[in-house]
């Protein structure tokens, strides 16, 4: 019997049809598997992911495989974005077993859940020098009976590895001295760039070699020294990434939005699922540096990104979907490559039919018999060359739209996470505010609406997403304290101030670690794992623990809450020694810092939209604004209404009565104050 069909995922969904006996993750599972004495079969992935389709169809459709799992294992399906302390916890087993890691992810475990061996994906014969999936359940169901001292001392061995590395953080915080200062934000930002530079393709953007992932977070390092310091090797390695970025293939010059990662040095040829998550960080991203620059490419990258997200990812039931499938009728970007008969046909059927309009377009997408992949074109721009349509272009991309929408299209993954919501939510209100554009303040509002109905149980507790049972973890949290923030910046409605203060407040309350600081990923209320993993180290999205502290120091710079601000200079604290040996794998923490050691609040009281557009015109990524309806915030008292007050810790310059000394003050503010 197949356990999966009413699930909330629908990674899980999608193998509902197996004939493989799962389960989802959960005590029924881990039970069943101690009653009947059988090893774990753990198979993790995500609904997007492409080689999770691809050993699904080798080996989960094929019903031999189905009998040798249901013979000798209890198998259970986990989507690791609606468990992600799961995948933290035997993503970091694979990697110590086998020194890397990836999805499919497949981990077979003892009866309570102690990992014993591991792997990604297995193809269904030998090949390549990789074993196949049918000689690997065979060898393990075989050294379970016959070998079970050997398993037994591996698991024991490799859980007290696990526990070991997700203590090493606290070790080295408790290295610190008690009163360990917070890091100097000036120092380290300039030495994470200068580390940077050394790992900088001046060719191509990016800070590696192929594969080449987006990391905003770098390239906002960069746009913080260009403001701090106007150094032009920053603002050259910001520029250079972003704009090789929004040229290649990675970025969707028909629908907007970019793709998960480039295969290529080149930003070409990319991984063609499109996840909530990067949308938001890079629009972020291209939204400060269209504020530090005033490039018109990264304004046209941010308004095309975001109005994907709310065309193509937003619900039904309102929120935003999780992902798009790499994969659309079994090929991976079939739904977004071209042929150059197939743009003549597109073209056609929208009555371009001038062979000279044929080859501009042609030319313009970059589109050759020869092909980028499989044969196939990528559509790109020249590195450097602009993004801003004519007329004939603009006319064409509708039409190739409206074809590649007559295409076979990608799935769409269609949980609405917590975190990812409120994560895009946060952008969406800042971009909304910046950009004035009432539509995103509108999709907002009502996806954070959403959020309040549908995402918490009837106690209050948060969940990880609509429907499920899972409890929230703390990113989850630390995003929704953010979001609240921002969207108080949007509307200067106080409520916003107050459901931040209040979501914070349980954060504390439901992760925080009393002995070594910091925030744990599960909760005190959460089952136990073989570890309880804490999330230090950013990748795709920055750490539990930096838009934790992130957010503490926000929320505590608008309501002067003296419990969030020690946190979030706790988690600091916490994190501190990391950045003495590892500065770029915690960059994200870079943020909270500068927040604490140079932040400002700048209150704009009273009616004066011409200051808070002056206000929003600038990137101020260690402030946070206030204006609307005042709280019982320090922040409020005595402040005449009709002019704007630069402050630091609640302690305010002369107030500013026009633009001009507004602008002075943030100029001020931006190149860095005494401290």
């Amino acid at each position: 019997m197949n356990r999966l069909a009413g699930s909330s995922s629908p990674y899980l969904r999608q193998h509902a049809a197996n004939p493989v006996d799962w389960y989802p993750w959960g005590e029924e599972a881990l039970a069943r598997a101690r009653d009947e004495d059988k090893p774990l079969f753990v198979s993790i992935g995500y609904a997007a992911c492409h080689w999770c389709h691809v050993m699904a169809h080798e080996s989960f459709e094929d019903p031999e495989i189905g009998q040798a799992l249901d013979r000798s294992f209890v198998s259970v399906k986990v989507d690791r974005e609606e468990r992600p302390d799961v995948d933290a916890v035997y993503m970091a087993a694979v990697q110590s077993m086998t020194g890397s890691g990836g999805w499919p992810m497949s981990v077979f475990c003892t009866p309570d859940g102690r990992p014993f061996f591991a792997g990604t994906y297995f193809p269904p014969t030998d090949r390549h020098g990789m074993p196949s999936f049918r000689r690997i359940l065979e060898a393990v169901a075989i050294s379970w009976s016959e070998r079970r001292e050997d398993v037994e001392a591996q698991a024991d061995a490799l859980a007290r590895a696990l526990e070991h590395e997700a203590r090493a953080v606290d070790r080295l915080g408790a290295t610190a001295r008690p009163d360990h200062p917070v890091p100097d934000s000036d120092v380290l930002v300039a030495g994470m760039v200068r580390a940077l530079a050394d790992r900088f393709d001046s060719v191509w953007g990016g800070f590696g070699p192929a594969p080449k992932f987006p990391r905003p977070t770098l390239v906002e390092l960069c746009l913080r020294e260009v403001l701090r310091s106007d150094d032009r090797r920053a603002l050259t390695m910001a520029t250079t990434t972003l704009d090789a970025m929004a040229a290649g293939g990675m970025y969707d010059h028909l629908e907007g939005g970019f793709a998960r990662y480039s295969t290529d040095e080149r930003w070409l040829v990319p991984h063609f699922e499109k996840m909530l998550t990067d949308q938001a960080l890079l629009a972020r991203c291209y939204l400060h540096a269209w504020q530090v620059t005033g490039s018109a490419d990264y304004l046209q990258v941010v308004r095309e990104t975001i109005d994907f997200v709310c065309d193509a990812l937003r619900a039904p039931t309102g929120g935003f979907c999780a992902s798009l499938d790499a994969d659309a009728a079994g090929a991976e970007g079939s739904h977004a490559t071209w042929t150059p008969d197939e743009v003549r046909d597109a073209l056609a059927v929208a009555g371009i039919t001038d062979p000279h309009a044929f080859a501009s377009v042609c030319e313009w997408y970059g589109v050759s018999e020869r092909g980028d992949f499989d044969g196939r074109a990528v559509l790109h721009r020249p590195l450097g060359a602009p993004l801003e349509r004519p007329p004939l272009i603009e006319e064409a991309r509708r039409a190739l739209v409206a074809a590649r929408r007559r295409r076979p299209q990608p799935a769409r993954d269609d949980k609405v996470l917590t975190e990812w919501n409120a994560m895009f939510v946060a952008v969406l209100a800042e971009a909304a505010a910046v950009c004035q554009q009432p539509s995103w303040a509108a999709h907002a509002e009502s996806a954070a609406a959403h959020l309040f109905a549908h995402n918490r149980r009837s106690d209050g507790r948060w969940l990880r997403t609509a429907g499920s049972d899972v409890p929230a973890f703390a990113a989850d949290h630390a995003w929704l304290v953010e979001s609240c923030t921002r969207l108080a910046e949007l509307t200067g409605r106080s409520v916003w101030i107050a459901r931040g203060e209040e979501i914070a407040e349980r954060m504390l309350d439901v992760f925080w670690d009393d002995e070594a600081g910091g925030l744990f990923t599960t909760g005190h209320d959460a089952e136990r794992l073989v570890v309880r993993p804490k999330d230090v180290y950013d990748a795709a999205v920055p750490s539990a623990n930096a838009i934790g502290a992130y957010a503490l120091a926000r929320i505590a710079a608008l309501t002067g809450s003296s419990r969030c601000a020690s946190a979030a200079e706790r988690i600091v604290e916490f994190v501190a020694p990391v950045l003495d040996t590892q500065p770029l794998a915690v960059a994200d923490i870079v943020s909270p810092v500068a927040l604490l050691d140079a932040g400002a609040q700048v209150v704009v009281a009273g009616d004066r939209p011409d200051l808070l557009a002056a206000l929003r015109r600038h990137w101020l990524p260690d402030a946070v604004i206030a204006w609307g309806e005042p709280t019982a915030s320090g922040l409020w008292t005595g402040r005449a209404p009709g002019a704007a007050y630069v402050c630091r810790h609640f302690s305010c310059e002369a107030p500013a009565h026009d633009v001009e000394t507004l602008e002075s003050q943030l100029l001020h503010l931006q190149r860095g104050a005494p401290r």
